[in-house]
């Protein structure tokens, strides 16, 4: 079946980027060159732990609830080490400050492979494209750093939305920003939940990034899962 694509959006994290290691690990490089010793086991559970707590009071940085989204890091950051067992506020600071920088960069992103030179086909083939993220403000600067910003028209970040997904509205302005009829545009995405379920609840087509051997998720039709981006070029050729 032809699907006639005119738009295609993105995910980034774990789709079209993904740390080059582990939070917990960075976490602690950086408290070593303040002098600090942290096990990066330890500062891993505390931050998904600390992260957690923190969307679940403040969701999407805390948009609507007076939080800036670097206010809602610089806390995240602070309240890991603290619950590692850091405990001077002065170098707390300064490590959250630094880490909120170093992950606006390319230092602490890689780009996943295949993604650039899918991208580049997509658009060479004449698709819209767009991203569509639950990311902060820094977005645009890290694929900028990352060589990727070039190729997309627009990049919706929740925070700029108001919506974080799965909520359809973030769908709807991002088929606004690209001019498209939810029928005429598909996700790309990583995320059962809040990228292939989501986007086909806005009426959207939807491919689930599933990389082989990952395990058992839920049931998607083969013809929408992706074991690599690369495969992606294949099911959208006009």
């Amino acid at each position: 079946a032809m699907l006639r694509l005119r738009l295609l959006t993105w995910d980034v994290k774990d789709t079209l980027l993904r740390l080059r290691q582990p939070v917990g690990q960075s976490y602690a490089a950086e408290a070593r060159a303040h002098g600090l010793q942290v096990q990066p086991e330890a500062l891993g559970r505390s931050f998904r732990e600390v992260y957690g707590a923190q969307s679940r009071r403040f969701p999407n940085y805390g948009h609507g609830q007076g939080l800036s989204s670097r206010q809602w890091w610089l806390d995240v950051v602070k309240q890991s080490f603290r619950l590692s067992g850091v405990q001077d506020e002065a170098a707390l600071t300064k490590l959250a400050e630094k880490l909120y920088r170093d992950y606006c960069s390319s230092h602490n992103w890689e780009v996943l492979p295949g993604a650039a030179e899918t991208l580049s086909r997509c658009r060479q083939l004449g698709f819209r494209m767009g991203v569509v993220s639950n990311f902060d403000s820094r977005l645009e600067v890290i694929l900028s750093q990352c060589s990727l910003r070039h190729h997309f028209e627009f990049v919706l970040t929740s925070e700029a939305a108001g919506f974080a997904k799965p909520d359809g509205r973030i769908f709807e302005q991002a088929l606004r920003l690209g001019r498209a009829r939810p029928e005429q545009a598909a996700h790309i995405g990583d995320d059962y939940s809040r990228d292939y379920r989501a986007a086909r609840a806005a009426g959207m087509h939807s491919f689930l990034l599933r990389p082989a051997g990952q395990g058992e998720g839920p049931e998607v039709p083969p013809e929408h899962v992706l074991p690599t981006l690369s495969h992606l070029l294949a099911r959208i050729e006009k």
